[in-house]
């Protein structure tokens, strides 16, 4: 991908495209995304802001590491529970790292059939601060280190904090994503161009995040219950015309506390109540468009 003002893909306003369709009429494809992370307790890390942390100064961070550590040892268990109990096979952006330093968090998605996008090594690295002869081989690390943990080589890639440099969708594509979920700019999926190979655009939320709207924007736990009713309400009316995607974006250090965990559990049993939605993950969405795409 070369530098420009404009992105790798054509304008596309969404009232001129041909109709999306989902698979048996639905009207919208809903995506949840559990974010599982890992954070080294020796290096620094991010503030209550989700603020870039500098040098080692002050590690061990107890607090902020021991925070984030409750939802691999708790938070992320009480998420599965309630995912299975409303008939939802979630879409893990996974730390690779998670691999080598909890593996039964991996063993436990896979029973209950999860898929496994990359999300780089972990959290405490982003792709746009490595020096750039060593991006490629960090994406690489992470596919394979999934893969093998797995079985399955991920089809998708959220990098950490969305980040990409310009050579990412070409390190992607290089070792054979089919999706990526960084360019968080629509609500139906579209194509990447890059060089003569393309990558499809799953719209993950920056919005409709927990970390976003209740770490960063204080919202409550009732306040984001009402964004995802809300949310739901308006994308479901609009898939009657054409289909649309509804990513739920979760992090088990959030909504996993017990706090929080029931105004999810709301919020997905008042979309349990409408028929036409398909819930998926994002490897099916991103197979779906490329293979049904006009």
């Amino acid at each position: 991908m070369k530098p420009a003002p404009y992105g790798p893909f054509p304008y596309s306003p969404i009232n001129r495209r041909p109709k999306l369709t989902w698979p048996n009429g639905a009207k919208l494809a809903l995506w949840v995304i559990t974010n599982i992370e890992f954070f080294a307790l020796d290096r620094a890390m991010p503030g209550d802001g989700n603020e870039r942390p500098k040098g080692q100064e002050g590690t061990p961070m107890v607090r902020h590491w021991a925070q984030r550590d409750y939802g691999n040892r708790v938070g992320v268990f009480r998420l599965m529970d309630l995912l299975r109990k409303h008939g939802i096979r979630s879409t893990v952006a996974l730390n690779s790292d998670i691999c080598d330093h909890h593996p039964e968090i991996i063993e436990d998605a896979m029973k209950l059939g999860w898929e496994f996008m990359g999300h780089n090594r972990t959290n405490t690295e982003r792709l746009n601060e490595v020096p750039l002869d060593q991006e490629r081989g960090l994406i690489k690390a992470t596919l394979d280190r999934i893969q093998k943990a797995t079985g399955k080589r991920p089809a998708g890639w959220l990098g950490s904090g969305l980040q990409e440099t310009w050579n990412t969708l070409d390190h992607l594509a290089d070792e054979g994503c089919l999706y990526v979920a960084d360019w968080v700019n629509d609500d139906q999926p579209y194509f990447m161009n890059v060089g003569t190979r393309k990558l499809v655009s799953v719209p993950y939320s920056y919005e409709l995040n927990d970390v976003s709207a209740i770490t960063r924007a204080k919202g409550t736990p009732g306040e984001f219950e009402r964004m995802i009713r809300d949310q739901f309400d308006v994308l479901y009316a609009e898939g009657a015309t054409s289909g649309r995607v509804m990513a739920i974006c979760l992090h088990p250090f959030v909504m996993g506390q017990p706090h929080r965990i029931g105004a999810l559990d709301r919020a997905l049993a008042y979309i349990d109540g409408f028929d036409g939605v398909w819930k998926t993950t994002g490897e099916e969405i991103a197979r779906h468009f490329a293979n049904n795409a006009a």
